[in-house]
């Protein structure tokens, strides 16, 4: 390799480790095999699947079905919900641009997703992707979560109650280390579905 193709090379790769290419998400709809991190009232736990690491938090609330389904389906409500989200913008119907706030010394993190619902007697789905049809610069201080995606699954059990599972790609990029990804779903996972739990009382 001569000297010019070295130096293209490296180029090449600075700008594909800093600018990241996304690639086509799916999320799975069936896992089999988890890999526990918390067993509480908040079940957390993760797998790898098609190489994507894959978070499971799952929770009963007291609650209907559709009073829950409620919450999950005003987007743009969602910082006053989820608290590390700094802010939703509603793009279209469908597209969401969500920017999250990270614990020092962290970069805050964002995404551009497309809901996609799917609603029967058993129970009501909200599948999330990333999109790139609607370009948002990223700012300063974020990391673009191009690979983003997941899902929130409501399954009704017994009267007046509702199992909650929410799915996501635990994906962080950047400078978050691998090390502390494990604690990190698990924060992460606790948090969403105890302040959904406490927006509906």
């Amino acid at each position: 390799m001569n000297i010019v193709t070295y130096k293209l090379t490296f180029l090449l790769q600075l700008v594909f480790n800093s600018v990241g290419f996304s690639k086509e998400i799916t999320v799975p709809t069936i896992f089999e095999s988890w890999n526990v991190l918390q067993e509480s009232d908040v079940w957390i736990g993760w797998t790898m699947k098609d190489d994507i690491q894959w978070c499971k938090a799952e929770k009963i609330l007291p609650f209907e079905l559709k009073r829950i389904s409620t919450i999950i389906e005003d987007k743009g409500n969602y910082p006053s919900v989820f608290r590390r989200i700094e802010e939703a913008v509603i793009l279209s119907n469908d597209i969401v641009h969500i920017s999250l706030d990270m614990p020092f010394p962290f970069s805050g993190r964002d995404y551009i997703v497309r809901y996609v619902s799917n609603k029967t007697e058993n129970e009501f789905t909200y599948t999330f992707t990333a999109d790139n049809e609607i370009e948002i610069p990223v700012r300063k201080n974020y990391v673009r979560l191009i690979n983003a995606g997941g899902q929130w699954r409501l399954t009704p059990t017994e009267k007046g109650k509702t199992k909650v599972t929410y799915v996501w790609n635990g994906e962080l990029r950047g400078d978050f280390p691998n090390w502390a990804l494990e604690r990190a779903w698990k924060v992460q996972g606790t948090e969403v579905l105890n302040w959904l739990n406490e927006a509906l009382k």
